[in-house]
C-alpha cells in the first residue's frame, strides 16, 4: 500500500511535464543572467550567483510547498551582501553568516512567523506585481538597446553606476548598438507572433515556447555577427558571461567553503539576522504575489516556505553561494510561460547545474538583448493597462494604495515600495474604522424636555475609534441626555472604556445626563 502511494506521488510530480519542461527552460534562460548580474553587484564571485540559483531551484524547490514560486539570489539583498563582505573582511566569513541566516529563517518557520504574509492587503500585492512589471520593462529597455552599464536584475531606482532608471534609458540612446537592436526587434516579432498567432495554430507551438526560439535565434545571429556576415558586432558585456570550466576538477574550484571560526562574533550574528529578516520578508511578499497569479489559486504554506528558504540558505552558504529568497521576476516568468507545478522550478535548477558543467561556452553566445525582450514581455503581462481600470473600479480605498505601491517601487525599491503601499492601505483602514465605529439614532426629546442623543457603538471598538467617539460626545450640547449603547459590542478597547467612564464624570459639569446600556468598566475604575 505504501509503495503504491509513493508511486502515485511520483507520477503526480510528472503529470504536467509537457508544460513544466518548456517553462523550466525559459526560467533557466531568464535566471542565468540575473544570477550572474546579482553576484556582480554583490561583490561576490560570479559563480556564487549560479550556485544560489541551483540551490534555489533544486533544494528550495523540493522542500517548498509553493507550486509555482522560483527561488534564487535576489537583487534586494545585493547591497546588504556587498556591505557585509566588506565589513567581515572575507567571502568565506560571509558564507558562515549566510549559513547562520538560514538557521534563523528555519527557526522563524518553526515558530510560525509566516502568518505575517497574510496581513498584506490585496491592493498592495497587486500594486507590487504591477510595479515590478513596469520596473522590469524600464530596466530592460537599455539592455535591448545594447547599453549594459547597469547589472541584470537591478531593482533599485538609484543605480550603482550613478544613473537612475530613467536617466539610464536616456543614456542608452547615445550608445545604441545596431546588432543588439536588430536582435531585440526580431525577438519581439517572434514573441508577439508566437503569443497571438502560432500557439493557436498547432500544439507544437505550445510545447516549444517562444522564448526558447528567441534565445536560439539570438545565438544564431550572434554567431553570424562573429562570422562577419552582417557587418554587425556585439561586445563582451552585451552577452552572457558564465564562468567556463575545462574539467570537473576546475569546476570544483568554483565552490567555496565557509569559515566558521568567526561565526559567533557579534558582527556576523548581526549580518545574519539582517539577511534572514530581509530575505524572509521578500519571500513572504513573493509567496503572496505568486499565489495571486496562480490560475488555480493554490495557497502556499508560509511557515513551510520559511523553513525551505532556511534550508536553502544553509546549503548555499555551505558550498559558496549567495543568500536565496523566492523571487518575483523568475516566479512571474514561470507562470507566464505555462508552469503547472514545482517541477518547473526544480528543473530550472538542474539546467543551471548541467549547463555550467557542460555547455557554458555555448551559453556565453546568448545576447542580453534576447533575454531583455523575454523579460519585457513578462513585465507587460504583469502590468497590463486593464488592471489599472479594474482597480479604479473598486474605489479609492483599493486604487490609491495600488498606485502608491507602484510609484514607490519604481522610484525607490521593492521593500520601500511595499512599506509605503502598506502604510497607505493602513491609513484607509483606520479612516474606514474611524467612520464606522458608531452611529447615532434619531434625535428625540424626553418628558423633561431634554434632547436625547442615542449613540450605538459597533461590534468591535478599537483605540483607533476613540477620536471619532470623543468628537461625537464632545458635541453633545449642555442640558441634554446621551445614551451610550454597548449592546452590540463584542470588544471595546480599554482606551475607549476609560474615556467613556471619564466622560460620565465630565458631563456633569455641562448638566448632561449620561445613561449607559451594558457598559462594563473595569473594577478599578468603579470607585473613581
Amino acid at each position: 500500500m505504501q509503495t503504491s502511494s509513493k508511486y502515485a506521488e511520483f507520477t503526480r510530480i510528472f503529470q504536467h511535464l509537457n508544460r513544466d519542461l518548456p517553462a523550466s527552460i525559459v526560467v533557466f534562460f531568464v535566471a542565468l543572467p540575473l544570477c550572474l548580474g546579482i553576484a556582480l553587484a554583490s561583490g561576490a564571485p560570479l559563480f556564487a550567483g549560479v550556485i544560489a540559483g541551483i540551490v534555489g531551484g533544486v533544494v528550495v524547490g523540493l522542500a517548498s510547498g509553493s507550486q509555482l514560486g522560483v527561488s534564487g539570489p535576489a537583487a534586494g539583498l545585493a547591497v546588504i551582501v556587498l556591505s557585509a563582505i566588506s565589513q567581515l573582511g572575507s567571502y568565506e566569513v560571509f558564507l558562515a553568516a549566510v549559513v547562520l541566516a538560514g538557521v534563523f529563517q528555519f527557526l522563524l518557520g518553526q515558530f510560525k512567523a509566516g502568518f505575517i504574509a497574510y496581513f498584506v492587503p490585496s491592493s498592495v500585492i497587486k500594486g507590487m506585481l504591477t510595479g515590478i512589471g513596469l520596473l522590469i520593462i524600464l530596466k530592460q529597455i537599455p539592455h535591448a538597446f545594447g547599453y549594459d552599464a547597469d547589472f541584470e536584475g537591478d531593482e533599485a531606482f538609484e543605480q550603482v553606476d550613478g544613473q537612475n532608471t530613467f536617466t539610464d534609458i536616456l543614456q542608452a540612446w547615445d550608445f545604441l548598438t545596431p546588432g543588439a537592436v536588430l536582435i531585440a526587434a526580431i525577438s519581439f516579432v517572434l514573441l508577439i507572433l508566437w503569443d497571438t498567432v502560432l500557439t493557436k495554430k498547432h500544439r507544437i507551438f505550445q510545447l516549444l515556447q517562444g522564448p526558447i526560439v528567441v534565445v536560439l535565434v539570438g545565438i544564431g545571429l550572434n554567431w553570424a555577427f562573429l562570422q562577419g556576415w552582417l557587418g554587425l558586432t556585439l561586445s563582451e558585456d552585451q552577452i552572457v558571461k558564465l564562468p567556463v570550466a575545462n574539467s570537473i576538477a576546475e569546476f570544483t574550484t568554483f565552490f567555496t567553503l565557509p569559515d566558521f571560526s568567526h561565526m559567533l562574533e557579534p558582527m556576523v550574528i548581526k549580518i545574519a539576522l539582517v539577511m534572514a529578516i530581509v530575505a524572509s520578508l521578500e519571500t513572504l511578499l513573493c509567496v503572496e504575489a505568486t499565489d495571486k497569479l496562480d490560475a488555480q489559486k493554490r495557497v502556499t504554506p508560509t511557515n513551510r516556505e520559511l523553513k525551505a528558504q532556511g534550508l536553502g540558505n544553509i546549503v548555499s552558504g555551505l558550498i559558496g553561494g549567495l543568500p536565496v529568497t523566492q523571487v518575483i521576476v523568475r516566479s512571474s516568468a514561470n507562470i507566464t510561460f505555462g508552469a503547472q507545478s514545482k517541477l518547473s522550478a526544480v528543473l530550472h535548477g538542474v539546467w543551471l547545474l548541467l549547463s555550467a558543467l557542460t555547455i557554458a561556452s555555448f551559453l556565453n553566445m546568448i545576447p542580453l538583448a534576447s533575454l531583455a525582450t523575454i523579460l519585457i514581455m513578462v513585465g507587460y503581462k504583469l502590468a497590463k493597462p486593464s488592471l489599472f481600470k479594474q482597480m479604479y473600479s473598486l474605489g479609492w480605498e483599493q486604487f490609491v494604495p495600488f498606485v502608491v505601491t507602484i510609484v514607490a517601487i519604481v522610484f525607490t525599491d521593492l521593500l520601500t515600495g511595499i512599506a509605503l503601499g502598506l502604510g497607505t492601505a493602513i491609513f484607509f483602514t483606520l479612516h474606514h474604522s474611524y467612520r464606522n465605529s458608531h452611529y447615532m439614532k434619531a434625535l428625540l426629546t424626553n418628558d423633561q424636555g431634554r434632547q436625547v442623543h442615542h449613540l450605538v457603538l459597533a461590534e468591535e471598538v478599537s483605540f483607533f475609534n476613540k477620536p471619532s467617539i470623543l468628537q461625537v460626545l464632545e458635541h453633545i450640547p449642555a442640558n441634554a441626555k446621551v445614551v451610550i449603547d454597548c449592546t452590540k459590542c463584542k470588544s471595546i478597547a480599554y482606551d475607549v472604556v476609560e474615556f467613556i467612564h471619564d466622560y460620565q464624570i465630565h458631563a456633569k459639569t455641562k448638566n448632561i445626563e449620561v445613561e449607559t446600556i451594558e457598559f462594563k468598566p473595569p473594577k478599578h475604575l468603579l470607585g473613581h
